[in-house]
Order: C-alpha cells, then sequence, then structure tokens
C-alpha cells in the first residue's frame, strides 16, 4: 500500500508539472505564441449578456477549461449599450459614454462599473479565477459622441488634448463617410493623420488597459471593412503599454492572404471568415479559407510582441442565441455530432483559435468532450507543417454513383460549377490590375474588366459616374468626391457598386460586390488608377473579377506532424452521403518535409480518434468509410 501511495504521488506530481508547463507556456515564449482558448459571449449572448451572467461564466471556464489551455473569457460586443426597449444591434442613442466619447459599461447590466470604475472590478474577479479578461470594441469614434462633440482626452496631461492652440473635439477627427458599413448607426473611423485622432486611440487603448483588460477584439476594421491606419496605430499604442494586451481583429469577411500580410506582424489573432453558426454551410465555407492561409505560410508567425493566427471564428457548439437577437441562450446547436467533429478537427489542424462560444452553464458532457479532445488540443498547439494535403480519394457508398477525389491529377472527376464574382483584395495583388476605361458611341464612359483572351463572355462592365458632391454635407477631412466615381449597373439606375455588405454576413456569404442604393459613403466610391486597378475608398482595397468554383461536396484531408514524429491525417466527407476514402501511405510521406528524400514505402501504425478504432501496421494506405459531413482523424507512427 505504501509503494502504491508513493507512485501515485510521484504520478500526480508530474501530472500537476505538465499541466502548469502546458497551460502557461503561451505567455512565456512571448505574446500569443500559441493559439489562443477561450470563451466568448457572442454565439451565446449577442449582446445582451449582465455582469451576473459573464462571470458564472467565467467561473465555470476556469472550474472545467482552464485546465485544458482555455484562459481568456470575453465579454463580446456592445457592452456600453442599454438594454432598454428600442435597443438593438443597430440602434443610436443608447450608449453609455463618458465625457471624452470613450465607451462605458452600461451600468443597468453592469452594476459594478458605477463611478466610474469601468470594467476593473470584473477583471479582477477574472483574474482572481486565474483567468485573463477581454473585451470587443469597434473601429474609432462613435456617432453618438461625434453628434456629441465631445472633447478628447490627451493621455499625458489628463486633460483635454490642445494642439495649434485650440482644444480639439470628435467632430475634428470622426470621418462620417467612413462609418462601419454594417453599423452605420454605430461607429465611424478617426483621422490617424491628425494628432487628435491618434490621442483619441490612446486615450481608449490606455483605459483599458488600467481597467486590467488582457485581451482586445476590434472589429469592423479588417477583411471588407479593413481599416490599416487604424490598425497600425492602435498596434503601435498596444507594444507601448506597460500592460500587454492580446490584440484580435474581426470579422474579416473577403479577408485575402496577400491582405493579411499588411497587418499580421501588427495583431496576435484576425478572422478570415464571416461569422460562423451552427449552419453546415458556415463549416464548410472555412476549407478553402483555411488552405489559403496555410499555404501562404501564414499560421504562427511573427505577431504584436509575440505571435499572430489566422482565426477561423468561435466554436458555435453547446447552448446557443440568434445572430443579431435580445434574446440569450435559448436553443441547442443545429450541428449534428459529425458535423461537429468537423468543425473542431478543422480548427485543430489549421491552428486556428479554439474560442468557445456555449453557455458554460449548460455545458454538456459531448461538447466538453469535443472542446477539450487531448489529441485535438495537442494539434492545435504543438503540430507542424499543417497542410492541406491534396493526395485523398473518395469513393461514394451508394452503388452506381462515381468516384469522387481531390487529387491534382484527377480533380475533373468533380462535378465544380464556376462563375464569376466581384471581389475585394489588396492593391498590391497583381490580380486586381484588370480595370479599363470603355466609352460608348453617345459618349458615355463605363469601367470594364478585361477579359483574358481566351475568354468567350462578354466583359462585366459598369456605368461610371462623378460622385455625389461635398455640399451634400456628408463629406468631411479629405476623403471628398472630387475625382471618385460611382459605379452604377445600367446608365439611369441608382443602384451604385457597393464595397462591402450593410450587415454582418456569415462564413458561407460573401459580399463579392453588392449593389444597392447610391449614397455619398465612401464604400461606394471608387477610384480607377493608371496602373489598373479601381481602389475603394472606404477601405483601401481594389476590386477584381474572380473565376470561383463552387462544388456542393467533395472530399478533403489535412496532415499536419506532431512533435514527437507522429503524423496527423484527417479525412473531411463535405458530400451528403457516405464515401469510402483513402490516401497512400508513399504520398503521405513524400509530404513530410523530413521524409520527402526517403524512397522507400513508409509502413505506419495508425489509430482512429473520432472511433477509437486500432487500425494496426498499414503498409500500402490508409482508409475509413466517413460518414457525411463527418470526419476521420488518424494518428500515424511511421518507421
Amino acid at each position: 500500500m505504501i509503494l502504491k501511495a508513493s507512485f501515485f504521488i510521484i504520478f500526480f506530481t508530474l501530472f500537476l508539472h505538465w499541466e502548469t508547463s502546458e497551460t502557461k507556456s503561451q505567455g512565456e515564449i512571448g505574446q500569443a505564441s500559441l493559439p489562443p482558448r477561450g470563451w466568448n459571449s457572442y454565439d451565446s449572448f449577442c449582446w445582451t449578456i449582465s455582469e451576473e451572467e459573464f462571470l458564472k461564466n467565467a467561473e465555470l471556464v476556469a472550474l472545467r477549461l482552464k485546465a485544458h489551455g482555455y484562459q481568456y473569457v470575453v465579454v463580446d460586443f456592445l457592452w456600453y449599450r442599454k438594454k432598454i426597449e428600442g435597443a438593438y444591434t443597430d440602434s443610436y442613442g443608447y450608449d453609455v459614454i463618458d465625457k471624452w466619447g470613450r465607451m462605458l459599461p452600461d451600468p443597468g447590466r453592469w452594476p459594478s462599473s458605477r463611478g466610474g470604475k469601468g470594467f476593473s472590478e470584473v477583471a479582477q474577479k477574472v483574474h482572481s479565477m486565474g483567468l485573463k479578461f477581454g473585451i470587443h470594441v469597434m473601429r474609432g469614434l462613435s456617432k453618438q459622441a461625434f453628434n456629441a462633440n465631445t472633447l478628447i482626452l490627451d493621455t499625458a496631461t489628463g486633460k483635454a488634448y490642445e494642439e495649434a492652440g485650440r482644444q480639439w473635439r470628435a467632430q475634428d477627427i470622426g470621418i462620417k463617410e467612413r462609418a462601419c458599413a454594417w453599423m452605420t448607426n454605430g461607429f465611424m473611423s478617426v483621422n490617424t493623420k491628425l494628432g487628435a485622432g491618434r490621442a483619441f486611440l490612446r486615450s481608449l487603448y490606455q483605459q483599458y488597459a488600467d481597467w486590467g483588460v488582457d485581451f482586445v477584439k476590434h472589429d469592423c476594421v479588417f477583411g471588407d471593412d479593413l481599416d490599416l491606419d487604424e490598425i497600425t496605430v492602435v498596434s503601435e499604442v498596444l507594444n507601448g503599454l506597460k500592460r500587454p494586451i492580446v490584440y484580435s481583429l474581426s470579422p474579416g469577411t473577403n479577408a485575402k492572404p496577400t491582405m493579411a500580410k499588411d497587418i499580421s506582424g501588427l495583431v496576435n489573432m484576425y478572422r478570415v471568415t464571416g461569422d460562423d453558426w451552427d449552419d453546415w454551410n458556415d463549416v464548410s465555407a472555412h476549407f478553402n479559407v483555411a488552405r489559403d492561409f496555410s499555404a501562404a505560410n501564414l499560421v504562427g508567425v511573427k505577431g504584436l510582441k509575440g505571435k499572430s493566427w489566422p482565426d477561423l471564428d468561435m466554436l458555435p457548439l453547446g447552448w446557443l442565441t440568434d445572430a443579431g437577437s435580445n434574446l440569450g441562450p435559448h436553443r441547442n446547436c443545429r450541428l449534428n455530432l459529425d458535423e461537429q467533429r468537423t468543425q473542431v478537427t478543422l480548427w485543430s489542424m489549421v491552428r486556428s483559435p479554439f474560442i468557445f462560444g456555449g453557455d458554460m452553464r449548460r455545458l454538456d458532457d459531448t461538447t466538453f468532450n469535443l472542446l477539450t479532445n487531448p489529441t485535438l488540443l495537442e494539434i492545435n498547439w504543438f503540430s507542424s507543417n499543417n497542410m492541406e494535403f491534396r493526395y485523398v480519394t473518395g469513393s461514394l457508398s451508394s452503388p452506381g454513383k462515381h468516384g469522387l477525389t481531390h487529387n491534382s491529377k484527377n480533380e475533373g472527376k468533380t462535378s465544380v460549377l464556376e462563375t464569376r464574382v466581384l471581389v475585394l483584395r489588396s492593391c498590391k495583388d497583381v490580380k486586381a490590375n484588370g480595370w479599363s476605361t470603355k466609352v460608348l458611341d453617345n459618349d458615355v464612359a463605363q469601367v470594364c474588366w478585361e477579359e483574358s483572351s481566351n475568354n468567350r463572355t462578354s466583359p462585366f462592365c459598369l456605368y461610371k459616374r462623378k460622385a455625389a458632391s461635398a455640399s451634400e454635407g456628408v463629406m468631411v477631412y479629405n476623403h471628398q468626391s472630387h475625382g471618385k466615381l460611382h459605379l452604377l449597373v445600367t446608365e439611369r439606375t441608382e443602384l451604385c457598386f457597393s464595397a462591402s455588405s450593410n450587415r454582418k454576413l456569415t462564413s458561407k456569404e460573401s459580399s463579392r460586390g453588392s449593389f444597392s442604393r447610391c449614397r455619398s459613403h465612401a464604400n461606394q466610391m471608387w477610384e480607377l488608377n493608371n496602373n489598373g486597378t479601381l481602389k475603394n475608398s472606404y477601405s483601401g482595397l481594389c476590386a477584381s473579377l474572380d473565376i470561383v468554383k463552387a462544388s456542393s461536396g467533395g472530399v478533403r484531408s489535412w496532415l499536419a506532424t506532431g512533435r514527437r514524429g507522429e503524423i496527423y491525417l484527417a479525412f473531411f466527407n463535405l458530400n451528403n452521403q457516405v464515401t469510402d476514402m483513402s490516401a497512400k501511405i508513399s504520398d503521405i510521406a513524400k509530404a513530410i518535409p523530413a521524409r520527402r528524400r526517403s524512397s522507400n514505402v513508409t509502413t505506419c501504425t495508425a489509430r482512429e480518434v473520432w472511433s477509437a478504432t486500432n487500425l494496426g501496421a498499414i503498409k500500402d494506405s490508409v482508409s475509413m468509410s466517413v460518414k457525411a459531413h463527418g470526419c476521420a482523424l488518424f494518428v500515424l507512427h511511421c518507421n
């Protein structure tokens, strides 16, 4: 009995040491040195969460998930909005602001914030649980503060910001025509070229640091809503603060790797999709995005005071609410178990941050087991060489169905629909060069995308006219309409080409250009440059016409190597029925950098994680029948 007790003590001590080293390792090498893990309130509460509800969820994260590396608890958007009749996600006039135009927690929902304390007490309680506290913030300046024309705080003096012999106010720095496209009653960009604009942003983030914030999720500044100037200034401010704050960008609809290369070194996380909800089409929409960002070598590169990670969004599992709802958690996740396994497996293989969105108070065993699966968490934090593996084949199990592949030599066997769509990308991308002016017989001018010579489809053209003038009372700062264009569908229509949607988009949706009533908003203003780029005044991104391949199904696979030499192989069945999938060991070996020079076929032993099946020794290929929308995850040990 003494020997058994001694063995137990030694084992328990080693386990605690492992747990401590694993869960603390995020902060020891650098900021976000590993993909962050945590909980966010949006999927379960939308904007309506209260202090009591938040702290209860935080307590449960500390109790159940902290030991598995879940470190951050984040209040998502509109914590400053009063929850009263008439308030919703894009209402106006219901927000709590201070005399400097900065947002304050709604004291009705966050009673500890009274007396100007902000989130200080909430942050202290979160820290006492051994967790880190985060908040969601929007771009720039609120419309409410702009209309109130509040003074700007100079954090260096503690007084109103003064320059050129006068005090500066909100209306000196706000850019009304650059209001957030999907929250026009909420927030607008600020002029970061002005000292007062930079002072305002400093005052915001200094206040967050004073409250004890450890994580900031900055929304409406990336993807279609790119505001590179604000991201740059905020990153500089955070870099200069004494308190380390993880910097996350959101939402990222239509984000491209070339766009991400401009910001990855300034931040720690950045969304590369629209909002992910519990819909299979949302899940499947992530595969191409994940492939592109991994292939661009953007996973885990140098970021703000550490590393940065492409973010596939929160995991909408468990007990949830609905997008834009004023109602808290009230329903279960609509994904079936196979689809949920596919989602967490992809997030793991891509090394996306693991941020859980369900209500912790109703965390069921199935969801808990998905979030804490040790193989997934090991892959997510410590795998390398993560890539989409193209040499996988699949055959539908139903008799008489044709074979499907995701093999570069056999892609013609899949049914793929091609369509032309308008997309936004970095103006540095060579794919953005292709626009020119065309004059018709009646002297009407068009802006047309030049198709390749072998393309027989008619060219895509928009009619151009001079943008609305500043006299209409909506142009400020130097974003005048001079030289800018409105692009119309037809000569006499009043529908103009918009750079981004007027609502938040889900992952399965892409703005890909939209048409809406013409207005004097930078979102609809374009500039045709001599190099053939068509630049948008709202985001600074350029439009192009892309050929997009869409498929309702197919098979996909991902590959990664483990820190102990193991190989992780994931099969994903995007088809609507059971599919037999297979990959050759020789192809797997060629894809692993350390094994590429080996000419011998490797023999491996394998186990499949979700079925807990031990496949034993495998010499030629790994094969398994995979359920519709399901996946298989293999751990291979090869000679």
